[in-house]
């Protein structure tokens, strides 16, 4: 409830001004049966045909008052929900962002996907209550009062009358919103599941799992279809008891207000009143019943927005200060990771030789500040260092980062001032010049969503690129060349120290040609540095690192290659 209370405070006026309306609305609604009643008694029963024309002309210009006020309570409403939307995408985009690779390890990319889309709608609904809801409450009063004027006993019916329905639907409602929780989070694995069926398709249909996974999906798919069902069933409930409980409400006051004619106790002009006010009361007894459940979908969705909010960059703590103030080093400085044993030092390329990728993996999440962990960058914790400072100086490159949709200029321009010309460079450097050169229009040519159309090998070295362009005061980069040939490779490899000449850079890779070019090699085997030294040394020295990085046969001209 404070997340849409925030969303309400953040518009305050809008607000304010939908509620008005709304209230004028719903009071508007009111003035009609009574407009009506006068007509009835004081021009047709008195054949007085003056007063029943003014009290027509009253009926009409109400009537049109009414249609204007309308239009205004259901414009202010759409830009309160438009402007709730906005700002709860706003505050997780800014969310995603900060928290980056905690993401994650700490929520599916399924539940983010049904946060940012239908949770977001939920609880934006909720705001367009705001208006017609204060109404409602309002106009049933007024009814109520005005009723009071006509018979007592009738104005008694209708107050005792809306508690009783609020007793009838509220077990339904509450009953809803654990079913809807539910049915949410599970909605949210299905769609995890379906992106990852997607993404991995092609390596599917390559190992015959196609139709395992699809078995799979099928079975959960089934599964929330139950739930769904449970949620359908109550809601379906709901909105029976909806549209039936006003009815027979506004029956049973007709019915009532009719024995009273009957019996002189009313005229006939009242009772018609009594039938306008009872039609009337149908419009906020519906909203509040409605508001009710918008606002029980509605806390299901802010719950897990705030679920997601609620995560932090880092798993624990940040030691030092707690603030992440602590400073950063204002030159090129050595990083050392405690729990390997690895000094990188600065403005050198380095490469690690794992026996295990999962720990070059983690040696990779510790450098980069992915993780908390006791590494130091000139003698300074790391995770003491503001996140934005890390971020902005030290950069990993995963061989399979994520590649947004745009133009190849627009993917590769990672930061302000970059040129053509730095474009240029960077593609030299990462062998991939002959990818623009194949595209019909270049740098300016649209590339999809993780550019599909690429094959593996072009995509990798458009990363490439990407991480150079960004030009880290660290850059570490996982297998850059894992989906090259040998010949690419070799380029790469030795234009890379160039490129990165005067800045530190580690490469994590068992790749001979790229640790052949390192300035240093170190053999990480079961979670320490065992060994380092120059590549060539390394092989005549270290038994197990000639085992892991040796090739049974190597391209006759490489060399020719490096050149």
């Amino acid at each position: 409830m404070w997340y849409i209370w925030w969303l309400v405070r953040c518009q305050p006026w809008r607000v304010l001004r939908g509620s008005l309306i709304g209230t004028a609305w719903m009071l508007g609604l009111s003035v009609r049966p009574y407009l009506v009643a006068r007509a009835i008694d004081d021009g047709l029963r008195a054949r007085d045909h003056r007063a029943l024309l003014w009290w027509a002309i009253a009926v009409v210009v109400a009537g049109v008052g009414l249609a204007y006020l309308g239009i205004m309570r259901h414009r202010t409403m759409t830009f309160v929900r438009e402007d709730a939307s906005a700002r709860s995408a706003a505050v997780l985009l800014r969310q995603l962002s900060r928290i980056g690779a905690v993401l994650p390890r700490r929520l599916a990319a399924g539940e983010v996907a049904t946060v940012g889309g239908t949770d977001i709608t939920h609880t934006s609904a909720v705001l367009t209550m705001t208006g017609p809801g204060v109404g409602a409450v309002l106009a049933y009063a007024f009814v109520a009062v005005v009723l009071w004027s006509v018979s007592p006993f009738l104005a008694l019916f209708v107050l005792l009358g809306v508690p009783a329905v609020a007793l009838v639907v509220g077990p339904l409602l509450r009953r809803l919103e654990r079913v809807e929780s539910v049915y949410r989070h599970q909605q949210g694995v299905l769609t995890t599941r379906a992106g990852d069926i997607v993404a991995g398709l092609r390596v599917l249909a390559g190992v015959g799992g196609r139709g395992l996974f699809a078995r799979r999906y099928a079975a959960r798919s089934q599964h929330l279809l139950a739930e769904g069902y449970r949620v359908g069933a109550v809601n379906s409930w709901v909105q029976a008891l909806t549209i039936v409980i006003p009815g027979l409400f506004l029956a049973a006051v007709v019915w009532l207000a009719a024995r009273m004619a009957a019996a002189g106790d009313i005229t006939i002009g009242q009772m018609v009143a009594v039938y306008g006010y009872a039609a009337v009361l149908v419009v906020p007894v519906w909203f509040l019943i409605e508001g009710g459940y918008q606002m029980i979908r509605g806390r299901v969705a802010a719950r897990r927005i705030v679920a997601l909010l609620s995560l932090t960059p880092d798993d624990v703590a940040s030691p030092g200060d707690g603030t992440g103030s602590l400073p950063a080093p204002d030159h090129p400085a050595e990083l050392h990771d405690p729990t390997t044993g690895l000094a990188v030092p600065a403005g050198r390329l380095i490469a690690v030789a794992a026996d295990d990728p999962a720990e070059a993996s983690a040696l990779a999440d510790r450098l980069g500040r992915f993780v908390v962990s006791d590494v130091t960058w000139g003698g300074v914790p790391l995770a003491g260092i503001a996140l934005d400072e890390v971020r902005a100086r030290i950069l990993v490159a995963d061989h399979d980062s994520y590649l947004f949709a745009g133009t190849l200029r627009e993917i590769l321009r990672t930061r302000a001032g970059t040129t053509d010309a730095d474009i240029s460079a960077a593609l030299r450097t990462s062998s991939a010049e002959d990818v623009v050169d194949a595209l019909p229009d270049g740098l300016a040519t649209p590339i999809g969503t993780r550019a599909r159309t690429l094959s593996g090998g072009q995509r990798q070295r458009i990363r490439l690129a990407r991480a150079l362009l960004a030009e880290p005061d660290v850059l570490l980069l996982i297998d850059p060349t894992s989906a090259v040939d040998a010949h690419t490779e070799a380029r790469i490899a030795r234009r890379l120290g160039a490129a990165r000449a005067g800045r530190t850079t580690v490469v994590l890779t068992t790749s001979p040609l790229l640790l052949g070019c390192a300035d240093t090699v170190a053999h990480l085997r079961d979670g320490r540095i065992v060994a380092t030294g120059t590549h060539l040394g390394l092989l005549e020295q270290d038994p197990s690192y000639r085992a892991l990085v040796a090739r049974d046969s190597e391209p006759a001209d490489i060399d020719g290659a490096l050149r």
